[in-house]
């Protein structure tokens, strides 16, 4: 499949991945593991973990955070989804995403805030920033 010509036939300049993170990040507030936290035990956000089973068997899980793999994200958190986690009710949730250590998720908050989450965020530094606050893992 080839990629799209606009009109004109000129494609844009390729853009890397540092400058698109950049963009993307631009876009929108992240929040710091302790900020997460915090909104988590108040019950004003879902934590949802992207990393792999790998990561997750070798550095352990945050309480409370639910896990879906990165390639089922945006299924299980469409709230108006067929494949929606129970949690997934509203547009209006607050999801914050994190991967290992803050790349990923910035992608994949992306991607549900083009689904209509406009709450959704990351957390800065992942699960590695989460766990170097000293914040609970089991």
């Amino acid at each position: 499949m080839s990629t799209p010509v606009p009109e004109g036939g000129e494609l844009p300049p390729p853009v890397g991945i540092d400058e698109l993170l950049e963009r993307v990040r631009a876009s929108y507030e992240r929040i710091e593991a302790r900020e997460a936290y915090e909104a988590a035990r108040a019950g004003d956000a879902l934590l949802v973990d992207i990393r792999y089973a790998a990561l997750r068997d070798r550095d352990g899980l945050v309480p409370g955070a639910v896990v879906v793999e990165r390639n089922e994200l945006e299924w299980r958190l469409d709230p108006q989804g067929s494949h929606r986690l129970p949690e997934a009710t509203s547009h209006a949730l607050r999801v914050v995403v994190f991967c290992n250590e803050g790349y990923a998720s910035s992608l994949a908050v992306q991607s549900l805030r083009q689904l209509g989450l406009h709450r959704a965020t990351d957390l800065v530094g992942g699960f590695q920033a989460w766990r170097e606050a000293g914040l609970p893992v089991e």
